[in-house]
């Protein structure tokens, strides 16, 4: 399965905006956004100017999907899934992949960012509703039961992202046992409580993909 390998921050760089793909260095002064470096590449100031449609859709369409860590055929096919679904496009696509299982994880606060949810998922730390899932594009349902093996759940990097409910706390939309290193799924997020994508502007990606 094809992934991205290189430094992480490159892409933040990229996008001018913060993507929240490394934990806690994103909220330290390490954090090249906060140090207010300049987009990777030769000359950046030589590449500046006003973008065309096309390049604020795929500016769009690239912040989202580096968001959630997907390549780019898998995140073709969840918009090609939430066009099929009723309602707005959009936010059907916001709810496919804030319903990702390796997603649903990082909310949890099992791990500390996606990357580590990925990699806690892939290694069978995770069961759903009392199986193991190994499945990071599994698609979580309102109602389900995610939890760490009882052998895994003294894992330090999984330690490490519970650490963080007490200071940052939970989603609305999934509720938290700390000590059993449980939670369930309530409800899917409206696109207002996802604060991931405050500024991200979906429509764009949909315009993008309708040509």
């Amino acid at each position: 399965m094809a992934r991205y390998t290189g430094p992480v921050c490159r892409l933040c760089r990229t996008e001018g905006t913060k993507l929240c793909l490394k934990g806690d260095r994103c909220k330290s002064d390490k954090c090249p956004i906060n140090k207010k470096r300049a987009a990777p590449g030769k000359d950046p100031k030589a590449r500046a100017g006003k973008r065309s449609e096309y390049g604020l859709q795929l500016r769009e369409k690239q912040k989202i999907k580096r968001i959630y860590g997907m390549q780019e055929k898998q995140f073709h096919l969840t918009f090609e899934h939430a066009l099929r679904m009723p309602g707005v496009t959009g936010e059907n696509l916001v709810r496919l992949l804030e319903s990702r299982l390796d997603n649903v994880v990082f909310r949890m606060r099992f791990a500390a960012c996606r990357n580590q949810a990925r990699q806690v998922v892939l290694h069978r730390h995770v069961l759903v509703n009392g199986r193991i899932v190994n499945i990071p594009s599994y698609q979580v349902k309102p109602g389900d039961v995610i939890e760490v093996k009882e052998n895994s759940k003294k894992l330090a990097i999984i330690q490490d992202g519970l650490s963080e409910v007490s200071k940052s706390g939970v989603a609305s939309w999934v509720t938290v046992d700390v000590d059993a290193v449980k939670g369930t799924f309530v409800q899917y997020p409206r696109r207002e409580e996802v604060t991931d994508l405050v500024g991200v502007k979906e429509q764009l990606v949909v315009e993008l993909y309708s040509k």
